[in-house]
């Protein structure tokens, strides 16, 4: 399997994985799926700042990871929130772990030093996922989200990626570390 930064020629591929959780889980809490144009600019967006992370077996893409402003404000740039996405005829076989390990070291690299997932409860699949990449349940969010007929709460996992300085390094956009990784 092959590890790669994504673009926004990826947009198509990458949504057919997503439309398939929008439509049959409460895993995302969208409705409906953006178009290709629109989860496009999403991956653009993100690729100011964060890597987005795409997986690829056999020529075919089979998941993608990405990293976001945990929270907007300047205090939080020590921080990122994660997302990950495994095409759900490919689950089960390293796929998420691989993006996970790649992207972490990634945001090591910009100096974020702690990364939150939030996580739909009842998807116990993802919380077992997380613990198992080194992730600890942070919080529990109640009745945040109402999808297929319920009410929603989110588990917020974290994991520190670095040991937390007296002054924190400042935050490095991937785009001044493109020239650096090896994907």
């Amino acid at each position: 399997m092959k590890v790669r930064m994504a673009s926004r020629s990826d947009a198509a591929e990458l949504l057919g994985i997503y439309k398939w959780f929008i439509d049959n889980t409460a895993a995302t809490f969208e409705y409906t799926a953006p178009t290709a144009e629109a989860f496009g600019e999403r991956i653009d967006n993100v690729l100011k700042n964060y890597p987005y992370l795409v997986a690829i077996s056999e020529g075919r893409i089979v998941g993608y990871a990405y990293a976001a402003r945990f929270n907007e404000r300047a205090a939080a740039s020590v921080s990122a929130e994660l997302s990950v996405y495994v095409a759900h005829d490919f689950r089960g076989n390293g796929t998420g772990s691989l993006l996970y390990r790649e992207i972490e070291r990634i945001l090591v690299m910009q100096n974020v030093y702690t990364v939150y997932a939030d996580i739909t409860c009842g998807n116990e699949n993802s919380i077992r996922f997380h613990e198992k990449c080194g992730y600890k349940k942070a919080g529990h969010l109640h009745n945040c989200g109402y999808k297929m007929g319920q009410w929603l709460d989110l588990v917020l996992m974290e994991k520190q990626l670095k040991e937390p300085a007296v002054t924190p390094e400042r935050f490095v956009p991937i785009t001044e570390l493109s020239e650096c990784l090896d994907l």
